[in-house]
């Protein structure tokens, strides 16, 4: 056996060699390899089974997770606060950094399982013929030139090239996204073919819906079209989101700054005011405590984890923490056409008689709809309708599907989805056939393509027939009319089906024969002479009609759709032009794409946004193409051939009741409704999470400056620290962190699927956020040393001045949270009583401030002394003109940026 013939590696495709250059190829025989042979070719090739990587050990992956910047400042943090010998605030500490690894970890163990789901596709067993006997093995067994049997139901164990086929139909959306089933053939293909189109070879993975077949294995395990997604799915390496990214410059920036500081610090204050060195360590080692930001991840991490519930209340289902801000971060939604975008139910929408046509509402499997008289808008009767009511007896008798509604009142089809929706057409036009029987059929065989029967209907005998238009067209002698028949119009029909298959829509076309009483059986020679034509049944998978508000709403919000998709061009332009989609006069096919350069993919990916006959690697490519243009890219889907490109985006979205569990282990997120608006309402959340975040960190920072600039001027005043390093804890973790909870739950602010995507690329701070930050660190800290000084004039105790201070800080805290409430308008407006959090965690405050102030125990902990009730209406005082000097650094900011 020639190793360079085997599957990926032979020079010409497989569809392209007849059967006995295929057996040729691969040394083997319609009766099989021999016992002996398979045995050497399973050494030689290894199992029929997707490879798997070692595992990293769990600790390995869990440590993993704590090398982060921010989880860095933690430990710091909680080593400085252990000097120090607070080890309850070092406890606290180390729990909040390893809560945020153990999040980390449990979201890897998930994203993990999408290798495992995929592997769990393959088939478990395999009926195959060798030493010409039939036999059954395990399907980790089989080997390139195998031959193997199949039947319905049976799941494909191989990529096999085809040489006998019985009426053989594959079910192959899980690779290509066509919802319809398709038809295949032993014959050679002359041409180039994309994926979907290659019908004489059956791929792994994907289940025989109908007929029997048998062929010869070409590939194995990774070499599979299976396999190959496989491949890309463990390639494809997870991108940090837009905000960790930027999280993570914050956290740098920070800790270098906080580092730079303590060192010129230290020096200073050694050459100029000669402090002793242990009082210098614990004056800078309170720099640290004060400037460290340390509930800020804890902050986050809950903001993101009320973000993930509130789009699960939204049927969102999202599998991974950060993704929740970066939907409202999307610039661009490439879809999936099948299931997504559409219902992935084929549903008759017109009838074409010889004389009338009738249009037929209602979606999907759901047998509720009308049919009505195009012309009339009448409801036709069987009466009336003579020429339709016989078409419906074709399309419903000549049929091997049925309709079922399971335990949750969804409408299924048993069968083939083209038969389902013409059964479905049936069932809505409301005509009772109950005198009829069975006599004989023809099987659908695609190579005939069409099926026939004969059945007697009340009394009669007729012979009915439905297949491919185009066949039955040149078959039949006459065109049935209401008042009797007359000869077939070619070059009309010819016309109107052309008509019809411009707008997307499939056609399925019925004929009948009526026969006298004695016949008994038929066969393909009845059907050569007196047939007589019906007309065309017009279907399409029809678009979702929440879809189409949804497009039109992300469109609104600057974010772009692309259709990408495995079935036709003209099918894919016409479902596009439904949608609303924008470009919807040319389509890309893989095919061209599959020629063009990176480079040139990129101009395509600007240009074009319906992409047809696409495979897997097309998907990936496309992606990674517009990831180039620094879009921030959601993808759809919900079969394995999305899978890898889900996994690339920076969203990947899969459908929940209709996807696939490997498609859904690769997403992000998942849709729990498979509705396509559902990602509308995501993007809406996400956009409101983000800016929710931004303005926690505007919050959180400038505190955290106040603090660090009291305890700077203070050691270059060469002066007593006002705050001892505990109280200056009880500030970050009691009161910035419970304060910044409130902004989480803030509702979204008007005309926020308006605006246009934020650009990933420009930190979440901008130079007007890090203006605002230094403005507010000055100000909270000039009043705190304002007070100090004031009270240190008047010559009260230590506790009692340290405690004003503190009370004073925290006031101003508090005061600024509602400045932080909206980034540019004013903020105290009565959408502020909609978010019962600021008040909850008002009520909280104030409860910590009067127990750290006037309960002993606290006192004695903390150092701190009861203050009179008019200190706290002091600092409310000097809040509120901060208030106002923030409202109009805001006002005039706002006014700047209109002019």
């Amino acid at each position: 056996m020639n190793h360079d013939k085997l599957p990926g590696l032979n020079t010409t495709p497989w569809y392209q060699l007849d059967i006995n250059q295929t057996l040729d190829t691969l040394e083997t025989s319609a009766d099989g390899l021999s016992g002996a042979a398979a045995q050497r070719r399973h050494t030689q090739y290894g199992p029929n089974s997707l490879p798997e990587k070692p595992p990293i050990p769990a600790w390995r992956r869990f440590i993993g997770h704590f090398n982060d910047v921010l989880i860095y400042i933690l430990l710091a943090a909680a080593v400085l606060t252990g000097a120090m010998g607070h080890w309850i605030d070092t406890l606290v500490i180390v729990c909040v950094a390893v809560i945020n690894a153990l999040i980390g970890y449990i979201q890897e163990n998930a994203a993990e399982k999408s290798l495992k789901g995929i592997r769990n596709m393959l088939s478990s067993s395999a009926a195959v013929i060798r030493d010409g006997k039939p036999q059954h093995i395990d399907a980790t067994g089989l080997v390139p030139g195998d031959m193997v049997t199949v039947r319905p139901g049976d799941r494909i164990p191989a990529d096999l090239r085809l040489l006998e086929v019985h009426s053989l139909q594959v079910e192959e959306a899980i690779l290509t996204g066509e919802s319809t089933v398709v038809s295949k053939q032993t014959d050679a293909l002359a041409d180039h073919a994309q994926l979907g189109d290659r019908i004489n070879l059956a791929y792994s993975g994907t289940t025989v819906s109908a007929g029997t077949g048998k062929g010869v294995v070409i590939a194995i395990g990774a070499q599979t079209e299976l396999g190959q997604i496989n491949g890309m799915l463990a390639d494809v390496k997870r991108t940090k989101t837009p905000l960790l990214q930027q999280i993570d410059k914050l956290g740098h920036g920070i800790f270098w700054a906080i580092l730079c500081a303590m060192a010129v610090l230290f020096i200073y204050s050694m050459v100029f005011h000669a402090v002793p060195v242990g009082e210098l360590l614990l004056a800078l080692i309170s720099l640290a405590v004060a400037s460290v930001p340390e509930g800020l991840p804890a902050v986050i991490s809950l903001m993101l984890s009320l973000g993930v519930q509130a789009m699960a209340r939204k049927h969102a289902i999202i599998r991974s923490l950060p993704t929740a801000e970066t939907l409202g971060a999307m610039t661009v939604i490439c879809s999936d056409k099948t299931g997504t975008l559409t219902m992935n139910e084929m549903t008759v929408k017109e009838v074409v008689l010889a004389d009338q046509q009738y249009k037929i509402t209602g979606q999907s499997y759901n047998p509720q709809g009308e049919v009505r008289n195009r012309a009339t808008d009448a409801v036709p009767t069987m009466q009336a309708d003579p020429v339709f009511a016989q078409f419906v007896a074709a399309i419903h008798l000549c049929n091997d599907s049925s309709l079922r509604q399971d335990d949750h009142g969804h409408w299924q089809v048993v069968g083939a989805p083209t038969a389902g929706a013409l059964q479905v057409l049936a069932a809505k036009s409301g005509f009772v056939f109950d005198d009829t029987v069975l006599l004989d059929k023809i099987p659908f065989d695609s190579a005939w393509k069409y099926q026939a029967t004969l059945h007697k209907i009340n009394g009669q005998r007729h012979i009915l027939v439905t297949g491919a238009p185009d066949i039955l067209l040149a078959m039949a002698a006459s065109e049935a009319v209401a008042d009797g028949q007359r000869d077939v119009r070619h070059a009309w029909w010819e016309e109107q089906m052309a008509m019809l298959a411009r707008q997307g829509l499939r056609m399925v076309a019925a004929c009948i024969k009526p026969v006298d009483a004695t016949t008994g059986k038929i066969d393909h020679e009845d059907l050569k002479t007196g047939l007589q034509w019906l007309g065309v049944a017009a279907m399409m998978d029809p678009p979702r009609p929440e879809a189409i508000s949804a497009i039109a709403t992300c469109r609104s919000a600057g974010i772009e759709v692309k259709m990408i998709t495995g079935d036709h061009p003209e099918t894919a332009m016409a479902i596009a032009r439904m949608l609303g989609m924008h470009r919807t006069d040319h389509v890309m096919t893989g095919a061209a794409l599959e020629h063009m350069s990176d480079e040139e993919l990129i101009s395509a990916s600007r240009d074009y946004d319906v992409f047809a006959r696409t495979s897997p690697a097309h998907k990936l490519r496309l992606v990674k193409a517009l990831q180039a243009q620094e879009h921030v890219v959601g993808m759809t889907g919900d079969g394995v051939n999305d899978a890898p490109a889900l996994k690339q985006a920076n969203v990947g979205i899969a459908m929940g009741i209709k996807g696939t569990e490997v498609t859904k282990e690769a997403a992000d997120m998942v849709l729990a409704d498979d509705n396509f608006s559902t990602i509308a309402a995501a993007v809406t959340e996400g956009r409101r999470l983000y800016d929710n975040l931004k303005k926690t960190i505007l919050f959180v920072l400038p505190t955290n400056l106040a603090q660090g600039l009291i305890i700077v001027i203070a050691l270059l005043a060469g002066s007593t620290i006002p705050l001892t390093p505990l109280q200056i804890l009880w500030m970050n973790m009691a009161t910035s962190t419970t304060l910044a909870f409130g902004l989480a739950f803030e509702p979204a602010e008007a005309g926020l699927m308006k605006r246009p995507p934020r650009k990933t690329n420009i930190n979440i701070l901008d130079l007007h956020g890090l203006w605002r930050i230094a403005m507010v660190g000055i100000l909270i800290a000039g009043g705190a040393y304002w007070l100090e000084a004031t009270l240190i004039a008047q010559g009260l105790e230590e506790a009692f001045i340290r405690t004003a201070v503190l009370q004073l800080l925290v006031t101003l805290q508090w005061v600024y949270m509602f400045n932080c409430r909206e980034q540019t308008g004013f903020s105290l407006n009565l959408r502020m009583f909609q978010n019962a959090a600021l008040w909850i965690t008002t009520g909280i405050l104030a409860a910590l401030q009067y127990a750290i102030i006037y309960s002993p125990t606290m006192n004695r902990i903390f150092g701190t002394a009861p203050l009179p009730a008019s200190y706290w209406f002091m600092s409310l005082g000097v809040g509120a003109m901060i208030f106002v000097l923030i409202e109009a650094e805001k006002w005039l900011f706002g006014r700047r940026k209109t002019a």
